[in-house]
């Protein structure tokens, strides 16, 4: 059980990085209309650092900010900050090919339309479609499934906004100081009971990240210039990637799933993270350009651990100590910094 109250950011309330205030913007169903995503975009460049990280729930932060006063203000005026009070509880992820933003829109305004989820912690997730269904949410929704902590326990609704509500409110009640529904004891029996189940057949939640395309490319280790695509509606995936209209200019971005940068990501590293024991873009960075042809000592781990390009058997994320932050869900290969070089993790 947690002894103390999660510490996540949001938009207003900031984290102190190493190199300054942190905000995360969270941004249900990834979706922002041109308008809005060129507000966030100027704001990274006027009060931030100049770049904008995409985060493994599909949501923004913004680093090097003074204060979040500024940027709140413009938040709430581009129709991004609507909750003050819930904001940071807004984590809604959307399976992103789907036609879902309005459920996703539903959802975010009945949850900061209840002032006692106002409470929930910030590690709090919903997710909506079965392509991130299996990322861990605390609730799910697939249709007329409603997943509990991941798990399809036989729930079915007929009305989803209700039932999250419903559920939410059950969560609030029950989790004292815990961050997440499985990690109350008996939290998910509990909630399979007061809806009953169905003799419906089981589902298995999946993960099913998008490919990088012209319309779908991925933003490498997750950073993007905030010059980057003016003027442009997009939409945010879990997989720091992003879905964008036909004929966008990517350029800069990962539009070929060969690419050796797809599937590679890394926590901020120094000299953000004031924890981390290493640049760890810069190691990833160095690690991609040998394409795994040449060891520098202490810095990237041997080739031979991964052999070639092709053989790689899944994502690899990079972190700069034990906590493993951004980690992507699902089957991952871990290079976790130790001080003297890298522990490889599978």
């Amino acid at each position: 059980m947690r002894s103390h109250p999660d510490a996540c950011p949001g938009a207003v309330e900031l984290h102190p990085a190493a190199d300054g205030g942190l905000a995360r913007i969270r941004v249900p169903g990834g979706t922002l209309s041109a308008a809005q995503w060129d507000v966030v975009r100027v704001a990274a460049l006027e009060l931030g650092s100049g770049s904008l990280e995409l985060t493994s729930r599909a949501n923004l932060q913004i680093r090097g900010l003074a204060d979040g006063v500024e940027l709140g203000e413009r938040l709430r005026a581009a129709g991004l900050l609507p909750s003050a009070t819930h904001e940071r509880i807004r984590n809604i992820i959307a399976a992103p090919l789907e036609d879902n933003q309005s459920l996703v829109d539903a959802l975010d305004a009945a949850l900061c339309a209840d002032p006692l989820l106002a409470a929930l912690p910030g590690r709090f997730l919903v997710t909506v479609g079965h392509a991130v269904s299996g990322l861990g949410g605390d609730f799910g929704l697939v249709g007329e499934v409603l997943l509990l902590a991941g798990t399809d326990t036989g729930v079915r609704v007929h009305d989803p906004v209700d039932a999250l509500l419903t559920a939410a409110r059950l969560f609030q009640g029950m989790r004292g100081t815990a961050w997440r529904l499985s990690e109350v004891d008996g939290g998910v029996r509990k909630i399979t009971e007061h809806f009953g189940v169905s003799d419906a057949p089981r589902i298995t939640p999946a993960v099913t990240p998008v490919a990088p395309s012209p319309t779908t490319p991925g933003v490498p280790l997750g950073r993007l210039d905030a010059h980057q695509l003016p003027g442009v509606p997009i939409r945010l995936t879990p997989w720091r990637s992003l879905v964008v209209p036909a004929g966008t200019d990517v350029s800069g971005l990962i539009t070929d799933p060969d690419s050796p940068w797809h599937g590679v990501s890394a926590c901020t590293g120094r000299p953000g993270c004031a924890k981390s024991l290493s640049d760890v873009r810069a190691d990833a960075r160095a690690w991609v350009d040998a394409s795994h042809h040449t060891h520098v000592p202490g810095r990237v781990p041997p080739i031979s651990i991964l052999g070639s390009r092709s053989d790689t058997p899944g994502p690899v994320h990079w972190s700069g100590c034990a906590r493993r932050c951004g980690r992507p869900a699902g089957d991952v290969i871990e290079f976790v910094a130790t001080g003297d070089g890298y522990e490889e993790i599978r």
